[in-house]
């Protein structure tokens, strides 16, 4: 195959990579976002609210539960696929910010634990709802739980959230404002999760934690939106190949 051919095929195939990877963080975000919509059109009840509320909510909208835990399922390989996708660019990129992205996997794969318990819970606590005419404590213990494994996953996004910010940005795969917003974003959900048995018990410091949510999920459009649309080829990849051909 003459050089030019092997180069532009190479090329090419850096972009599909830029591609996917970007097409997985947009998919997460949409996944996400449609979870939440889901949640809150229903009238999910918040941690605060009196138990007899939580039980007549999951007694009346099992549906709604079963979309949003059903999208769960869909966010755990998405964010780990997205995260794994990063990892790779960096790498492909000469490495620069390889530690941080190591940190967002790590955190990453610990985020995907904790949101695998806090959907086991939540599916535990809608399929009791319908067999309880009142509040039970083996009921109300579930529902703690539940709330108790989503204040846990805030820190762990929050470091996922500046693992992958400052990782992209450091391969310059993004601008600078994004390292802005995911450290101030993550910032936000670190400082959150540090009052995660207030949050568990029905604390309003939920919402210090709800901007850097917010913003997680914007990083991850723009920076998919950015990556699908990169034409440019990894630098390193080229002089590699450039090296090689000589």
């Amino acid at each position: 195959m003459p050089g030019g051919a092997a180069t532009t095929g190479a090329t090419a195939t850096r972009a599909l990579y830029h591609r996917v990877v970007g097409a997985t963080a947009i998919a997460l975000a949409a996944s996400v976002a449609i979870q939440n919509v889901v949640v809150v059109w229903a009238g999910a009840p918040s941690y605060g609210d009196p138990i007899k509320d939580v039980l007549a909510f999951h007694a009346e909208h099992r549906v709604a539960v079963e979309i949003a835990v059903g999208l769960e399922a869909l966010n755990l390989p998405l964010l780990l696929g997205f995260l794994t996708g990063l990892h790779g660019l960096v790498g492909r990129r000469g490495g620069a910010g390889a530690d941080w992205s190591r940190l967002a996997l790590a955190a990453g794969a610990t985020l995907s634990a904790v949101f695998a318990l806090y959907a086991v819970l939540w599916n535990g606590v809608v399929l009791s709802a319908g067999e309880l005419a009142a509040p039970s404590p083996e009921f109300e213990l579930v529902w703690q739980l539940h709330a108790a494994a989503f204040a846990l996953a805030l820190p762990a996004l929050g470091a996922t959230f500046i693992g992958a910010a400052l990782a992209a940005h450091t391969s310059r795969l993004t601008p600078p404002w994004q390292r802005l917003l995911g450290v101030a974003g993550g910032g936000l959900l670190l400082a959150a999760g540090a009052a995660n048995l207030a949050i568990a018990d029905g604390s309003a410091l939920l919402f210090v934690g709800l901007p850097g949510y917010a913003a997680w999920l914007v990083w991850l459009l723009a920076t998919g939106v950015r990556l699908v649309r990169a034409r440019t080829a990894d630098r390193t990849d080229d002089a590699s190949t450039s090296t090689e051909e000589e």
